[in-house]
């Protein structure tokens, strides 16, 4: 049929995703995002745009494959932020392990480098982050700690989620990151625990 794109759209876009996941926005070169999407420049431009239109939608992708995993772990345990927050850190040390996958994550990677990124670029990435943050702040509604430490909290594990990342690209082995992990849960339930006894305390 005329005019009918040859390619998988969505097959290119994971592949394209994998490239910037893999290399970075600076390294992921035209020409590595056509060999493994398997289009040329021309292809490539008509199908997502220029190379930042399709950087952002590999974002998108991303945001969309692991967002719902993310939303799905905060939200088994009602009532329970705690085992919410191990259930959010067990999906990351999951999707870490996966060999199918780069390694690390491709939100953390694009922020490491912010800098070389366009303004638009950046603002998007600085959304998924504020994303996530917002999830797992939905997570902690349910203590009666005041606003300010739950946000704080949900700041840190976030803050530790980019951590495990980075970690993994450098060759943390998974026994390292999961000590960081139950630190991290610790912490959170240390907060809440000290925050809960001192609203006894007043009452």
């Amino acid at each position: 049929m005329s005019g009918r794109k040859q390619f998988d759209v969505s097959a290119a876009l994971d592949q394209a995703m994998r490239v910037f996941w893999q290399r970075g926005y600076a390294d992921a070169s035209l020409d590595a995002l056509g060999a493994a999407t398997g289009l040329g420049r021309g292809s490539l431009y008509g199908a997502f745009g220029n190379k930042d239109a399709l950087f952002g939608q590999c974002l998108d992708r991303y945001a969309s494959i692991y967002g719902a995993q993310y939303e799905q772990a905060l939200a088994a345990h009602p009532g329970d932020p705690v085992r919410a927050v191990e259930a959010f850190f067990d999906v990351i040390l999951g999707r870490i392990a996966d060999p199918s996958v780069p390694v690390g994550c491709l939100i953390a990677q694009s922020a490491a480098q912010s800098l070389t990124l366009k303004e638009e670029s950046g603002v998007h990435v600085r959304g998924l982050l504020d994303t996530q943050r917002q999830r797992v702040r939905a997570a902690l509604a349910d203590s009666s700690a005041a606003p300010r430490t739950l946000d704080e909290l949900a700041t840190f594990v976030i803050a530790v989620n980019q951590s495990l990342a980075v970690l993994s690209r450098a060759g943390t082995s998974d026994a390292e990151l999961r000590s960081v992990t139950r630190l991290a849960c610790t912490t959170v339930a240390d907060t809440l625990a000290r925050v809960a006894s001192e609203n006894v305390a007043q009452a």
